[in-house]
């Protein structure tokens, strides 16, 4: 189980980092914002592929769904973070990250 603590402190740990406001949420950005915090740290919303989305929201569909709109359909995942582990949460860290700073990240 993670918290809104555990977020920041995982995200401000990959490469290039920074952690600035963005609208009423907390992003997270190398290059590119990769996840955004909530205001209540409940939930994060990850900047995913279309297939990482689908691969996350079958491993873990207590955890992850799709963001109801446009945004969803191009990747845009949010998660319920009391439903990941530790674990779980550095792996999506990472891969949001890792697509944030690829050059083929659009």
């Amino acid at each position: 189980m993670t918290t809104g603590k555990d977020l920041p402190r995982i995200a401000l740990s990959l490469a290039g980092t920074a952690e600035a406001p963005h609208f009423d949420r907390t992003a997270f950005r190398a290059k590119r914002i990769y996840v955004t915090l909530a205001p209540d740290e409940k939930t994060a919303n990850f900047m995913f592929t279309p297939e990482e989305q689908e691969f996350k929201c079958m491993m873990a569909p207590e955890a992850f769904a799709p963001v109801p709109n446009a945004w969803g359909k191009r990747g845009a995942t949010t998660a319920i973070l009391s439903k990941l582990t530790i674990a779980e949460l550095g792996d999506a860290l990472r891969t949001a990250w890792s697509r944030a700073v690829s050059k083929k990240a659009r």
